[in-house]
């Protein structure tokens, strides 16, 4: 026999397999749900009622999946940084979908091959047009392109990326007015000069950002001041759209550290990040803008990021010590 208040060892035993919250939600079932048992502690019942409540929401939003693939067939897309990474990969499922596509990115001969791997994949139409979004002038240019060949638009997806040039400093007025022109700006111009024919189709704008849109860093100050700014440009172009009945979806999607080359030796020796796989992203990217998703975070975690950032504005610099080498990016 076991003595009068001492726990038996299987409950010690089921108590560590289970964690302190698995604990107490398995404590409180019985009395929640049993009406012939004793009442519960007010405080339990609330605690097992939040934590249903939270699971509820996290199964919905991560596995409540309507993403119908025949969507995409036929759909016009103005797909932006197409030459490589997330960009390519965008472009390759959007080609295995059967939609229309015009590609555009800096360098021509990269964007050609990606054209000639789409049409191999099956895309029905491919077009490209090869433009450098530090140009003002370039996105109304752009734009036209896409709207003389696909006759419309259904989706603008916005991707391209621009790094601090070589040979400025990362904080440089210069260096921060270029980032602001290629990742902001740019994507104001575009989604200015594609708003009316996404309008008249009902369309999508996807917009590719990154986590340091909503949380920032440490060393990064101009990129995150152009992702800071993405956030709360479409954001407020959410609710314009929203109270005045313009069925235009906006998608905003935070990815991890881009899958390249050229990214990955960017943050060699300074970020211990790892790169999210280019495939897996794109697919996460395209999936939220067939079904209008408000929101899409690959990996998964980032969302807990975010609404962490809410509730930890200030986290102590031992937290960022951990993703980063400090001294290799202070002297950088």
């Amino acid at each position: 026999m076991e003595e009068r208040g001492q726990r038996p060892e299987h409950l010690h035993q089921t108590r560590a397999s289970l964690g302190e919250w698995g604990w107490l939600w398995a404590r409180s079932l019985p009395a929640v749900l049993s009406p012939a048992a004793e009442p519960a502690d007010p405080g339990w019942a609330m605690k097992v009622l939040l934590l249903t409540g939270l699971g509820a929401l996290f199964f919905s939003y991560y596995w409540d999946d309507n993403f119908d693939p025949a969507s995409l067939q036929g759909a016009r897309v103005l797909l932006t940084g197409a030459s490589a990474g997330v960009g390519e990969e965008l472009a390759y499922h959007y080609a295995r979908l059967g939609s229309h596509l015009v590609l555009t990115a800096h360098t021509e001969a990269f964007l050609q091959k990606v054209v000639g791997n789409c049409r191999k994949l099956g895309a029905p139409k491919v077009f490209f047009i090869a433009a450098d979004m530090a140009s003002p002038e370039v996105p109304e240019r752009v734009v036209q392109f896409a709207l003389d060949k696909l006759g419309g638009l259904d989706y603008l997806v916005l991707n391209h990326l621009g790094a601090t040039p070589a040979g400025t400093r990362s904080r440089s007025v210069q260096a921060t007015r270029w980032l602001l022109q290629v990742n902001f700006l740019s994507y104001v111009q575009l989604t200015s000069l594609a708003l009316p024919s996404l309008t008249d189709g009902k369309g999508s704008l996807v917009v590719v950002s990154s986590l340091l849109g909503p949380v920032p860093t440490s060393f990064s100050t101009p990129y995150s001041a152009a992702k800071f700014a993405l956030d709360g440009f479409f954001g407020s172009l959410r609710r314009e759209l929203d109270v005045q009945d313009v069925n235009v979806a906006i998608t905003m999607c935070v990815l991890g550290l881009r899958d390249r080359a050229s990214t990955a030796e960017g943050v060699r020796g300074v970020s211990r990040a790892k790169a999210a796989p280019g495939p897996k992203a794109a697919l996460a990217v395209i999936r939220g803008g067939a079904t209008r998703a408000p929101g899409v975070f690959y990996p998964w975690r980032f969302h807990l990021l975010c609404l962490l950032r809410g509730w930890l504005p200030h986290p102590r610099a031992w937290f960022i010590r951990q993703e980063l080498n400090v001294t290799a990016a202070a002297a950088a």
